[in-house]
């Protein structure tokens, strides 16, 4: 690796507001050597998220910030090039929070093998990684679908929204998506399977939602928030139950949006429909990965769970992708070619 560089991202600015371009710098640094019970992993695949959004402020949250002049976090599948660690040889390929960067050394905390027969490398950030498994989770544990009800849910045509919907086909509800404009609501209706899907960009957006949801809402997947979640609350019914592990609308605020103020409504939707509303994030159920790994696998298998993938060549380019992502810009999940995975 004596030729080699390593390319990475890191945070020059904390964005306010929107991220821009300038809130990143890309740099080269030499590539790192694994110290004893270390390994060096050479990034294949980059996943781009929402929650990156978060990790960029200097606020409390879940987990800690991005420092300044810090690389970018994010999940990643690498190739072991080098390895001190035992289980680990060259050649392995993994998944784990490789970060935004063209190496990194791992110690093995958070990483696991990704077999590359069962699916394309690109899945395990996917379908078959985090995202995969919010929508798994959030769906089966907190929303707990009953065959016959309805389940909503928006981004359905995106990394975690496209899964639980199809998931909850699967478990006999009625699946209602909300995605952002025409193709994207066909394919989730005519690819994905759901019973029906509606553009949250028209006008008439919640009336059309309402119209889609005839016997009401019994669980809505949230991880928008904005006029969606506004639209949805009148139609939630007795005992409803909202996971919640996103709110994208909102990333970018910088205090309080304009507009009534819909938290005395929706209290009271709370109050009177006895509503569950439960924030959650991925590794609160962390325990829940073989069984994850091996439904949602089986499903894939079976022809039951379908996904969509959108790429992008060049490290270089993982903020404009980033900036595009929290516009809605994307169509699937969302990955960054970083190198080849021979």
């Amino acid at each position: 690796m004596s030729n080699a560089v390593n390319r990475r991202v890191v945070l020059a600015a904390r964005p306010q507001g929107e991220p821009k371009p300038s809130d990143f710098r890309l740099e080269d640094a030499p590539v790192p050597d694994p110290g004893a019970g270390e390994m060096l992993c050479r990034t294949i695949h980059l996943s781009l998220d929402p929650y990156m959004r978060g990790r960029m402020n200097d606020g409390a949250s879940y987990a800690d910030p991005v420092p300044i002049d810090g690389v970018m976090e994010g999940g990643t599948v690498s190739r072991v090039e080098a390895s001190n660690l035992d289980g680990y040889a060259a050649g392995d390929i993994v998944v784990g929070r490789g970060g935004w960067q063209s190496f990194h050394i791992s110690d093995g905390e958070g990483m696991r093998k990704v077999d590359p027969s069962i699916a394309p490398l690109s899945t395990a950030l996917g379908v078959l990684g985090m995202p995969g498994m919010t929508a798994y989770t959030g769906l089966l544990t907190l929303g707990q679908p009953k065959e016959g009800e309805t389940v909503a849910v928006a981004a359905a045509s995106g990394a975690v929204g496209s899964v639980v919907g199809q998931i909850a086909k699967i478990k006999g509800c009625r699946a209602v998506g909300i995605a952002g404009g025409p193709e994207k609501c066909a394919f989730v209706t005519d690819e994905l399977g759901f019973d029906a899907c509606v553009d949250h960009r028209d006008p008439d957006m919640a009336a059309k939602l309402k119209a889609a949801c005839p016997d009401g809402i019994d669980v809505y997947f949230e991880n928008v928030g904005g006029p969606v979640l506004e639209a949805v609350i009148p139609l939630m019914n007795m005992w409803g139950r909202i996971p919640v592990c996103g709110m994208i609308a909102h990333y970018n605020d910088r205090g309080p949006g304009p507009g009534p103020n819909m938290l005395p409504m929706m209290m009271m939707r709370i109050l009177v429909q006895r509503l569950t509303l439960r924030g959650f994030i991925v590794r609160d159920f962390a325990d829940q990965a073989a069984d994850f790994l091996r439904d949602v696998s089986g499903w894939i298998r079976e022809g039951k769970i379908k996904y969509r993938e959108d790429f992008i060549d060049g490290l270089e380019n993982a903020p404009e992708g980033l900036i595009g992502l929290l516009k809605g810009k994307n169509f699937g999940k969302l990955v960054v070619r970083v190198s080849d995975e021979t």
